[in-house]
Parts: structure tokens; C-alpha cells; sequence
């Protein structure tokens, strides 16, 4: 450790005779040369709230770290005066000897694999910095830490919320190594440069979104006001500072640490997740403020935390590149859906796979009984519901032969668990058009397979992808990127319960006709513009049907020529009713 220099003791001296009540005041942190002040000063009785100040420098100074511009004015009062005393030979960049100490911050919510990093740090000859609860942990395996409040000689205030936020942590983050101005003011004022910051945040995000919710007030207080603050530091000095704000990356850090030379590229890749994770961070916050503050309006402004899920191997078509993000926003937390689903068994997603999938999956989430839906390019061309008490297997092999033709290679979803008897058929059904090939699928998807159910449906194929999805919930938003923009909208929630079914005609359709009408104009929703469905009896049917007679049309009305149509239907002897709601997809 650096002792101070004869010149420092004799300025110490002629500033601590000057007032004996004074003898340390004028340090922040109280060290000069690397070692504590006590060391180079008169001593004198020990105050309780910091060891190298006395008790008369407190009633001096009426709790010196609630009166900081009193505190300074002093300082630089008795400075000046003291330094005029001195000779001249001394200069003011011999009154200080700085030595530069590789020293790590470490201040983590999360802290998986901290022994690991600590350690690492440590034989690499790093001292380490923390603060509360990090610090505990760090102490209690053993490592000698600096605690935060040594570096400022402030203590935590009000109620942790103000730790960080002082020169003494940001000075030796945010100071360019380069620089002479630079590293002139970190030994002017005694403050320790800082090479490695790794830092993660409160849980706001885990806080906000577990079970029962919590209070506002609560959230409030899970915003991380100086992690953020140590984050954007050390990422804007990045030439100087490697920052880590993921555990992930500290095998990476360390390794790095070791070689010899720098590497630049590292360091931006660092910076830039950094500023990632604090934007991701307050993203989240603003998110919830709006949420709490205007339920009902879009907000002026949007920002969708999105997060690498994986790479894919090309886009729509072979020569586009592709990736698939999860969006992390606070309102798709349990809302289900494709994104978050659980892939069993099977040859990696594609571009078209999600798209597909999320058609076929929003699809059959629609529907209350048990349902078959099978999609193929993200149309529906089959799709079947049964009685709560009739099994599955009636539901698939109805919406396959609903167009067997397109369910092959298409994409096969059901809204209840997969047994082994649906297992099995769906491995052995050969296709209604020839009875003899066996029905290929691209994707299964289900909220829930049976142990001997996926084992068998695994038998199907080596590329067949088995996907367990949770229910896409009502209430969601909907996004879709145009050039140069996005266009934002409510999701189409609406159910047949929802609306009325207005009859038009002369020709009152039966109950059993106003069930096939809702299950149509269900299936409809899902089908692109223009769109029509031909069902009955709770199916999807072929263009056969139209030959045999149609009974009831639903459509939305509003058009110029409704009249025309009711006509047609008058004249045909087919009920119509009018939905007044439409369903366009495009």
C-alpha cells in the first residue's frame, strides 16, 4: 500500500494544526496516497459514523454528509491557505502520490454465479468494491471488499434509495484513462479509478408481474435509479471500463482480463448490452407508469423490448436472412401463445413454421369444446369441434377431411391434451383422397401431451416439430410493420356470444343453423379476406356442400346492396342473418 510522502505529512500536519477539530475534514474518500489519512494525521477520538473523523468534527459541522456545500466551502478555505504556507518546491502534483489499483464494482440483484466472478477477479489481482447486500455476500465467502460508503464517506440515506450517486463512484467510472485533465482531478480529490463494473438491476420486472400483482407504491420502489446510473457510465466510458450487467458473461470477462492486449471489439459488445439492458429496463417502467396512468389510450410514444430467441435459418423465402424475437413488453407476460411455446421433438422453426403456427394456434384457441384446426399457409382448411364428451379423434379426422389435400404438409393444432389413442392416429391416418398415404404434418401443437402420447407421436417422424403452447388469452395488442412504421390496434376479441344474430329473411333459420352460422363466422375470422366458410354440424366442409344446398348465410351487412342479396336468399329459401360485426383479414 503507498504511504504518504514526507511532503504530505508536512501538509497534513500544517492543515490539521490549524484546527484541531478539523484534522481530516478536507478528504472525500479519507485516504491520501492509498492509505487512510489516520495514517499521516493527529489522532483524535473516533467519530461513530466515520472512524477517521472525530467527534467535534460532526458538532463542527452539523453532520458533515448533510451539509456538503458547507463542507466544501471549508475545504477549499483551509486548502488555500495551507497551501500558501507550503514551499514552493512542493508542488501540488507532489502532495499526492497516485498509484493506479485495478479495482471492480460489483453491485448485483441477481446473484447467480457471483463466487465464480469474484474469485476470478481476485487472482487476477483486483480489489473489490460493493455495496449492501453484494457486499454481505462477497464478506461472507471470505473476500475483502471496500464498501461503497468507505469510498464516499457518506453513509446509505434514505432508505438505500442513495448509494452510488456520488462523485467518489462516478469520478473513477467516468474518468478517461488518456486524459492528464482527467487523472489530475481523480488525484486531486483522491478517487480511485474503476476498470470493471458489473451491475444488475433491481427486479422490477419479476416484481410487477408476479401472481396477485403488488401495490404501486411497491413498484415504485423496485426502479433502480443508481444502477442504471453505474450502467450507462461504465458503457459511455468503455474504452476504460468493461461493464457486465448478464452472469453469462463473466467466463468471457475473465478470459478476456487474462490475455494480453485489449480487445476493442469486446469492449463495444459489452457497452452495447449495456445500454440494451437499461433501455430494456426502462422500457419496462414506462410501460407500467402508462398502464397506471391512462388504461384506455395508445400511448404517444412506444418502445417493445424485444429479445433474441433464436437465429433462423432464412426468412420467407432462401435468400432472406431471419430471426426470431420474443417480446418481453409487461402485457405479454402469461398471455401465451406461439412465442413462448415448448418444442419436444423435431427439426428446428423456420421463418414460415411461425407464422403458420401462430395461425393455427390463435385459431383453435378460439373455440370452447374440444377442436381440431389445420392450417396451411397460415388459412385455415380445416377445422372441426366436438361434444365435450366426444373424444378428439373425431374432431382430426373431420377437419382432414375437410380438405385433405391441403392438410397434407400443413400444420395440425388442438385446444386439449394429446392421448395416446389421438397419438397414434395422427401417426397412422392415411389421406381421405387415396386411403393409402400416410397424412404428413410440419407441426403438432397442444397445450398438453400425455407421457405415452408424445412418445408415440415422436415415432411419427425425425423432422415433425411438437410444440406445447400455453392458451393465447384475450386483450393482447396488435402490431404490424408497414414502411416506415407500425400500425397498432386492439385484437380481434370478439366471440358470437359477443354480438346478435340478426335474421333478415323471410326464412327463420333453426337453432341447429344459428350454431353452424357461429361456428362459420368463427372459423371466418381466421380465413383472409375475402373469406368465405362453408360449414355444418360444427365442421369445415368441402366445396361439395355448395352443390347440395346452402341454409343459412351470416355475413356482417352494411353494404349498398344488402337489399339484393336478401332478395336472392328470399327467392332460394335461405335464411340469412346479418352479424353487423365484420371480420376482415388481411
Amino acid at each position: 500500500m503507498a504511504m504518504a510522502t514526507p511532503a504530505c505529512h508536512s501538509l497534513l500536519a500544517r492543515l490539521s494544526s490549524s484546527s484541531s477539530s478539523s484534522s481530516a475534514c478536507f478528504f472525500s474518500p479519507s485516504r491520501c496516497c492509498g492509505s487512510p489519512l489516520s495514517a499521516a494525521i493527529p489522532s483524535h477520538s473516533s467519530s461513530p459514523l466515520y472512524p477517521n473523523f472525530s467527534s467535534a468534527d460532526e458538532v463542527l459541522f452539523g453532520r458533515r454528509y448533510q451539509h456538503q456545500q458547507l463542507w466544501s466551502r471549508i475545504w477549499k478555505s483551509r486548502a488555500m491557505s495551507a497551501a500558501a504556507d507550503v514551499s514552493p518546491a512542493i508542488s501540488a502534483t507532489t502532495v499526492v502520490s497516485h498509484q493506479r489499483l485495478k479495482q471492480a464494482l460489483i453491485s448485483l440483484s441477481d446473484k447467480r454465479d457471483v463466487d465464480y466472478l469474484t474469485k476470478g477477479l481476485v487472482d487476477l489481482g483486483f480489489k473489490l468494491i460493493s455495496t449492501g447486500g453484494t457486499a454481505s455476500a462477497l464478506e461472507q465467502a471470505g473476500h475483502e471488499v471496500t464498501h461503497v460508503e468507505q469510498l464516499t464517506s457518506f453513509p446509505e440515506m434514505l432508505d438505500g434509495r442513495v448509494k452510488t450517486l456520488h462523485p467518489a463512484v462516478h469520478g473513477g467510472i467516468l474518468a478517461q484513462r488518456d486524459m492528464q485533465p482527467h487523472m489530475d482531478a481523480l488525484q486531486q480529490h483522491g478517487i480511485g479509478s474503476i476498470d470493471v463494473v458489473v451491475v444488475n438491476l433491481y427486479p422490477f420486472y419479476s416484481t410487477v408481474t408476479a401472481p396477485g400483482g403488488t401495490s404501486f407504491e411497491n413498484g415504485v420502489e423496485n426502479i433502480d435509479i443508481g444502477g442504471p446510473a453505474m450502467i450507462r457510465a461504465a458503457a459511455k466510458n468503455h474504452k476504460d471500463v468493461l461493464v457486465v450487467v448478464d452472469p453469462a458473461d463473466y467466463p468471457a470477462l475473465l478470459e478476456n482480463l487474462k490475455r494480453e492486449g485489449d480487445d476493442y471489439s469486446f469492449r463495444r459488445r459489452l457497452a452495447w448490452k449495456a445500454f440494451q439492458h437499461v433501455a430494456s429496463y426502462d422500457s419496462a417502467v414506462a410501460e407500467w407508469f402508462w398502464k397506471n396512468a391512462s388504461r384506455h389510450e395508445f400511448p404517444p410514444s412506444l418502445s417493445i423490448p424485444l429479445f433474441l430467441k433464436s437465429p433462423l435459418r432464412y426468412g420467407e423465402n432462401p435468400h432472406q436472412r431471419a430471426a426470431f424475437y420474443e417480446d418481453k413488453s409487461l402485457a405479454e407476460v402469461g398471455a401465451g401463445g406461439i412465442a413462448t411455446a415448448v418444442q419436444y421433438h423435431g427439426k428446428e422453426m423456420s421463418y414460415n413454421n411461425y407464422l403458420d403456427g401462430d395461425a393455427a394456434w390463435n385459431c383453435v384457441c378460439e373455440f370452447a369444446n374440444p377442436t381440431c384446426v389445420i392450417v396451411k399457409h397460415t388459412n385455415p382448411c380445416g377445422v372441426a369441434s366436438v361434444g365435450p364428451n366426444t373424444g378428439l379423434l373425431e374432431a382430426y379426422q373431420l377437419a382432414v377431411r375437410a380438405d385433405p389435400v391441403s392438410a397434407f404438409g400443413g400444420i395440425v393444432a388442438f385446444n386439449v391434451e394429446v392421448d395416446e389413442a389421438l397419438a397414434r392416429e395422427i401417426r397412422e391416418f392415411r389421406s381421405p383422397s387415396d386411403g393409402e398415404t400416410r397424412m404428413f404434418y410440419e407441426i403438432v401443437i397442444a397445450p398438453k401431451y400425455t407421457e405415452k402420447g408424445l412418445q408415440i407421436l415422436k415415432g411419427k417422424s425425425k423432422t415433425l416439430r411438437i410444440l406445447e403452447a400455453q392458451p393465447t388469452k384475450a386483450g393482447r395488442r396488435s402490431l404490424r410493420q408497414i414502411g416506415g412504421g407500425w400500425l397498432l390496434q386492439d385484437s380481434d376479441d370478439l366471440t358470437p356470444d359477443d354480438l346478435g344474430f340478426r335474421v333478415v329473411t323471410d326464412k327463420v333459420p333453426s337453432l341447429e343453423l344459428v350454431d353452424d352460422a357461429q361456428f362459420a363466422w368463427l372459423c371466418c375470422k381466421h380465413v383472409k379476406s375475402n373469406a368465405i366458410v362453408v360449414a355444418k354440424d360444427n365442421r369445415m366442409l368441402v366445396e361439395d356442400a355448395c352443390k347440395a344446398g346452402v341454409k343459412v348465410i351470416a355475413q356482417p351487412g352494411g353494404s349498398m346492396r344488402d337489399q339484393d342479396a336478401i332478395d336472392c336468399c328470399n327467392k332460394y329459401g335461405v335464411a340469412m342473418v346479418f352479424t353487423e360485426v365484420r371480420h376482415f383479414r388481411h
